[in-house]
């Protein structure tokens, strides 16, 4: 037990070491007045720790110490310290006197030590002379390049064709700079003077004046017409003042400028101070001054802080922020191969002061992990293969032509590097405004409608056309120059190669193999570091081209504005409502009767199918006319209201939406519309502007928007292999055999969507023109500013707008507008978009044919078994009370008399058990009396539906039914509401209509069989029995059997008679 302790104990120690080995710890030393070096360095170490692209879990920390400047001493002491805290490597910006004293105790101490050489007073940077080490083993390595002035220079001077020529440089400028140079140029046969300038630059042409005689200042100032200042900006602008004021500078003096660090205010500057023409050589960084790319590294990312606009940072870095900064990043590189390669050595405390202190261990191993590393950083490559220094240094040089005012503009004439040496021309050409008899060399890449091959006759040169070729041969004939044209041999536009050269149209005029590049060329921040450009003659943007998409049928559109779920919910909620007010109906209907004796009135339904129905009619907005009698249904219908009111309108809304969205004619409209879709795959042309455009907004940190991030992932799928295409005509032809969105120049797809035969293709993309097409010249082309020139006059005078209808007509072969147009023949329905309606409509014409066939079968059958067997009876004619014999004698009918004696009691009371309190059962109507015969008495009797009917046609102007009351319903019969008991016949009953006139025998006929003949005289009703008053009412064969008899228990039976309206109601509860 004890030993298992003993090893979980070593082992957590030794997890606790490997952690704490991996905590990175870097020192540095500035001086001084070096305030953004600090900063910068801060900057760097925050940028790592937040990148996890580098280091992962490993932490870095850092301790920095400030000094004075010139200061070897203090150097020293401070390295030693930070020594002795144990540090990995040792980063310093100082001077050349405390770099060459480091430089002896980091070989010492075996600490890896990246120098930065600082200017500070802003002069051109003399280079350090340091002390080789005694075994040979430098542990110091110079971030910062060589000086290579004087190569520049050297460069310059012999483009220029001087022979002759004078350098002023300041009295701090370290004069060893120049011995190489110098040396060069006696073995060239150069005549180089030399002159060293005070700080008071005023007092300097003072004493020209006073110690020269005229002949000497007439040769001093033809020197002056070849000069070379080796000086700060501000000294530099000064000297050239002095001279312009005491005459001694002339309108065709060339002056030239060279220090590293020169802003662009500075250079402005200078140039209107000067008179004649003003060259200024200075240190160019292409990656810092494209903000895209300066933002972006493969294995880092840069702060915001660098790349904000609005920081001061932009405009106050020094050169050697700039290198400090890449140092940081070149050891964390080297920090991460270590423990990649799992060949980390621990950092070890080192007393200086000791002489038995031994140098670092691994000092050796980290020191060559570095010289191996290579980084793209703020400065571009860096590396420290040649000789324990970074070699990797670019020069640019800007001039202005010779001019007697100070309004001159400034542009870039060539490019000078450590590897290639000078591209471009230097040579100062006075082109006025034409170019008569000049023949230039053109290289051109086929691309439609740009450039094109047109019909060649055999025998003679290959001819062109296109887009181009027509702006082209309008400069042509405006400058009256002529052109050879010919086709590039690798069919690329130019891309930079890993060996630092470029291919196609770009290569060709960096060889200086051809004048001029005509295409569908881009101006990029790239290609205009190596070549000259013209102004733009057509806006560029990258267009998506893909395959119309085929237009899907859906019949039941009208279902997609809402989901599934809530037409359940719908469908749901109909029903459930439905049997609420029902409910609510039958407790309303039984409150009426409890409290009236009565009974709703006829209008209230209280089906449940009826309350259904209500629910659907006002579900669809049709209304019902229901009453609504109490506040709950009230309630509840003004809720169902509103929420209907509200689903539809939903509807309304969300199915012209869709149907507006279903009309569009492409889903994808944008590049955010193309990365948010799974369905279509995309890509470009591999190893193109468009592909180098979609790798650095993808691979950008600082990118707010991922769309771009999303369409690098699947363009650069598999290298690029998977979805990207190897020309641009393979793309075209891609996206129009399979689902393909091809991401290319706009101009390109739009004029392959136009021409297209099948018009099967469609174009969407981004409209923002960041870039345009122009003519891409040699670097110093003479040429730039007269095509620039008269492109802007094509433009002003309408010209290329022309020729852009010509090759882009808005109305070509195919019509790419069609989705834009505001015709109603765009907006209007189609068929089958609203064919569901029809479609639903006639589904329930279907429905209602077949629930009417149901229903007539049914009744047929129920009213089959409930026809009686006997014939009812319809009284067409009666004119008094009905009489014995009017009923009938048989045993049949004295039976039924008998069963519904006590049943129709109340027939004139309206209580049962009560008589003589109700109102009477009929009343005489107005103008009758006894023993009248004036007019026939309506028979106030309930009758089936179909024997209404027939008693209906049976009379003459349907006099019997006049007054007679609605049937209650199908299964009521004529012999319901025929009661055998009552009054009818009574004489205690009071003066009732039947108790006062009695009808002659003759009068009661068969309803099928109605006697032709007379009534006779009616006389008064003999009184007799109840029994006896009812026993002949009605003959034989008017009776038949009620249906009522055959239930168990006997209904309620209500009768009224009105008097005065003579019409009869009938009740059952």
């Amino acid at each position: 037990m004890e030993l298992l302790l003993i090893c979980l104990s070593l082992w957590i120690l030794q997890c606790n070491s490997a952690r704490a080995d991996s905590i990175i710890h870097i020192g540095a030393i500035f001086e001084e007045n070096a305030v953004r070096d600090d900063e910068i360095f801060q900057l760097a170490i925050s940028d790592l720790s937040l990148n996890d692209d580098i280091l992962q879990s490993e932490k870095i920390t850092h301790s920095v110490k400030l000094i004075e400047p010139n200061n070897p001493f203090q150097a020293v002491q401070e390295a030693c310290e930070l020594m002795n805290q144990g540090i990995l490597a040792l980063v310093t910006s100082t001077g050349c006197a405390a770099a060459s004293a480091l430089q002896s105790l980091t070989d010492a101490m075996h600490i890896p030590h990246l120098f930065i050489q600082r200017n500070g007073d802003g002069g051109p940077r003399a280079a350090c002379q340091l002390n080789p080490s005694p075994d040979g083993e430098s542990y110091t390595l110079a971030a910062r390049p060589p000086v290579r002035i004087s190569d520049v220079l050297l460069t310059l001077v012999s483009e220029l064709y001087w022979q002759k020529f004078i350098i002023f440089y300041e009295s701090d400028y370290d004069i060893r700079g120049l011995q190489t140079f110098m040396d060069q140029a006696s073995r060239l046969g150069l005549d180089v003077s030399l002159q060293r300038v005070d700080r008071n630059v005023s007092r300097v042409f003072t004493d020209l004046f006073s110690t020269m005689r005229t002949e000497e200042l007439n040769r001093y100032r033809d020197t002056l017409r070849r000069a070379v200042l080796l000086m700060s900006p501000r000294g530099a602008q000064v000297f050239i003042h002095q001279a312009v004021e005491t005459n001694l500078a002339s309108k065709d003096s060339h002056w030239v400028y060279a220090n590293e660090e020169v802003s662009d205010a500075d250079v402005m500057e200078l140039v209107h101070t000067s008179l004649g023409r003003m060259t200024i050589i200075r240190q160019s960084f292409p990656l810092w001054r494209d903000t895209n790319v300066r933002c972006m590294r493969n294995n880092h990312r840069i702060s915001s802080l660098l790349c904000d606009p609005q920081e001061g940072y932009l405009q106050s870095l020094e050169v050697s922020n700039l290198y400090l900064y890449d140092s940081v990043l070149m050891l964390a590189n080297a920090f991460y191969r270590k423990l990649e390669d799992r060949k980390w050595h621990s950092m070890a405390s080192l007393n200086c002061m000791r002489k038995s202190t031994k140098p670092w261990n691994g000092g050796w191993s980290m020191l060559d992990t570095i010289q191996k590393g290579r980084i793209s950083g703020l400065t571009g490559l860096m590396d420290f293969r040649a000789e324990g220094s970074n070699s990797h240094v670019q020069f640019e040089i800007l001039g202005s032509s010779y001019s007697e005012t100070f309004g001159k503009d400034v542009k870039r004439l060539a490019s000078w590097d450590s590897t290639r040496g000078l591209n471009g021309s230097l040579k100062e050409n006075r082109i006025e405004s034409g170019m008569q008899g000049v023949t230039l060399k053109i290289v051109t890449v086929l691309e439609e409608p740009f450039v094109m091959v047109a019909e060649n006759i055999l025998g003679q040169p290959k001819r062109y056309k296109g887009f181009s070729i027509d702006v082209l041969d309008a400069l042509a004939k405006i400058l009256g120059f002529k052109y050879d044209i010919y086709q590039v041999g690798d069919g690329k536009y130019g891309s930079a190669l890993p060996n630092g050269s470029w291919n196609g149209m770009i290569g060709e005029l960096i060889g200086k193999r051809a004048d001029l590049a005509v295409s569908a060329i881009t101006i990029t921040p790239e290609r205009e570091s190596v070549v000259d450009f013209s102004k733009r003659y057509l806006d560029y943007s990258v267009g998506i081209l893909m395959r119309r998409p085929e237009e899907k049928i859906n019949i039941f559109s009208l279902l997609a504005p809402f989901d599934l779920a809530v037409w359940a919910c719908i469908a749901a909620a109909i029903p459930v409502v439905g049997v609420m007010i029902f409910l609510l109906r039958r407790i309303q209907a039984v409150r009426c009767h409890g409290a009236a004796g009565g009974h709703p009135p006829p209008s209230v339904s209280t089906s449940l199918q009826s309350a259904i129905w209500i629910v659907y009619g006002a579900f669809v907005q049709q209304g019902s006319d229901s009453v609504l009698g109490s506040m709950a249904l009230r309630i509840v219908m003004g809720s169902w209201w509103l929420f209907t009111l509200i689903v539809c309108s939903s509807y309304t809304a969300n199915l012209a939406a869709y149907l507006t969205v279903s009309r569009m004619d492409n889903a994808v409209r944008s590049f955010q519309d193309l990365s948010k879709q799974v369905d279509v795959a995309y890509g470009t042309v591999r190893d193109s502007a468009v592909y180098e455009y979609f790798r650095a907004k993808g691979t950008n940190p600082l990118e707010q928007d991922n769309t771009f991030a999303e369409l690098w992932k699947i363009v650069n799928k598999n290298n690029g292999f998977d979805n990207s295409v190897s020309s641009p005509s393979e793309g075209i032809k891609k996206a129009k055999r399979e689902p393909y969105a091809f991401l290319w120049d706009m101009a390109v797809v739009e004029y392959a969507a136009l021409t297209d035969d099948d018009c099967t293709l469609t174009v969407a993309g981004n409209s923002l023109s960041t870039r345009g097409y122009g003519v891409a010249l040699q670097h110093g082309s003479p040429y730039r500013d007269l095509f620039s020139q008269k492109i802007l006059e094509l433009q002003e005078k309408g010209d290329l707008d022309i020729l852009k209808q010509k090759w882009w007509p808005k109305k070509g072969r195919c019509d790419l507008q069609s989705h834009a147009d505001a015709q109603p023949e765009g907006r209007a329905l189609r068929l089958h978009s609203f064919a569901g309606v029809f479609c639903i409509l006639a589904a329930g014409l279907l429905l209602a044919l077949l629930v009417a066939a149901l229903e007539t079968w049914w009744n047929s059958n129920h009213c089959r078994r409930e026809q009686p067997k006997e014939v009812d009876c319809s009284l067409e004619r009666v004119s008094g009370p009905l009489t014995y014999n009017d009923i009938g004698t048989t045993p049949e009918g004295r039976q039924d008399r008998d069963r519904d004696w006590e049943e129709t009691r109340a027939l004139d009371t309206g209580q049962r058990g009560e008589p003589g309190t109700g109102p009477p059962a009929f009343k005489q109507p107005p103008g009758r009396g006894l023993g009248s015969q004036t007019a026939p008495r309506p028979v106030y009797r309930d009758l089936c539906l179909g024997h209404w009917q027939h008693a209906a046609q049976s009379v003459p102007g349907g006099l019997v039914c006049s007054g007679l009351p609605e049937p209650p319903g199908p299964a009521a019969s004529l012999c319901d509401l025929l009661p055998p008991g009552g009054s009818w016949g009574r004489k205690d009953t009071g003066p009732g209509l039947w108790q006062d006139l009695a009808p002659a025998p003759q009068q009661c006929h068969h309803a099928l069989y109605p006697l032709q003949t007379q009534g006779a005289q009616r006389g008064a009703l003999p009184a007799e029995s109840s029994q006896d008053t009812h026993a002949n009412v009605l003959p034989t064969s008017a009776r038949r059997s009620h249906p009522r008899n055959q239930r168990a228990q006997p209904r309620d039976v209500h009768l009224s008679a009105d008097r005065h309206s003579g019409s009869l109601t009938r009740s059952k509860s």
